[in-house]
């Protein structure tokens, strides 16, 4: 087994998988993508990174049978074993780095350490298995790290997003919305979100 990179559809467009950082580059911030296992997280990483981003994705073994919970996702076969990383540029100054989960629990010993340092966090949702997103939900709230929930649509959405609200106990406050981790302008409007909600809070706690 190997760790892979894998191309995404913004190195296709830019044709620049390894385009370097400007000079003019002061500032880095750090957004973690976390939730349960089979959720989306590699796939919104890959969507919306402008450059081929890091994946540490291994094939699924027999020694996970029993061990790792396919319950909904049974036709997946591989897996993140350490985390996914892409990167966005926000303007000459500034660039934002996406730093993905392994979501099976048996690697939630590296959350703690993903979530140092980072601006805010993404918590991808999947309704077929609502429950595997709690643990990144408490840890975010017990660290004090701002995050928005994301419904991450399989073309199944049979809740609407005050049901999903509902069954997740979330707070009035944390934003939550519909995406597509597939599709680049979808991942895009939620790291939006999140950036905005970021926003408001440091607005909310100024003098």
């Amino acid at each position: 087994m190997h760790s892979t990179t894998s191309e995404s559809p913004a190195t296709e467009q830019t044709g620049s998988p390894t385009s370097p950082l400007p000079d003019s580059v002061a500032q880095a911030l750090k957004i973690a993508v976390v939730g349960g296992f089979g959720v989306g997280k590699t796939t919104m990483v890959r969507s919306v990174s402008e450059i081929r981003p890091l994946t540490t994705e291994e094939n699924m073994t027999q020694a996970g049978v029993g061990v790792d919970d396919l319950q909904g996702v049974e036709a997946k076969t591989t897996t993140t074993v350490a985390f996914d990383f892409g990167r966005i540029t926000l303007d000459a100054t500034s660039v934002l780095y996406l730093f993905g989960a392994p979501g099976q629990e048996r690697f939630w010993f590296l959350w703690d350490r993903l979530f140092t340092g980072a601006l805010g966090a993404v918590v991808l949702v999947d309704t077929r298995r609502l429950a595997d997103c709690f643990y990144a939900i408490d840890r975010l709230e017990a660290q004090g790290t701002p995050f928005v929930v994301a419904h991450n649509d399989f073309g199944e959405a049979e809740y609407s997003l005050s049901e999903v609200r509902a069954a997740l106990d979330l707070d009035p406050a944390v934003p939550l919305t519909r995406c597509d981790a597939r599709d680049r302008d979808s991942a895009k409007r939620v790291l939006i979100e999140l950036v905005e909600h970021i926003r408001s809070l440091v607005l909310a706690q100024a003098p």
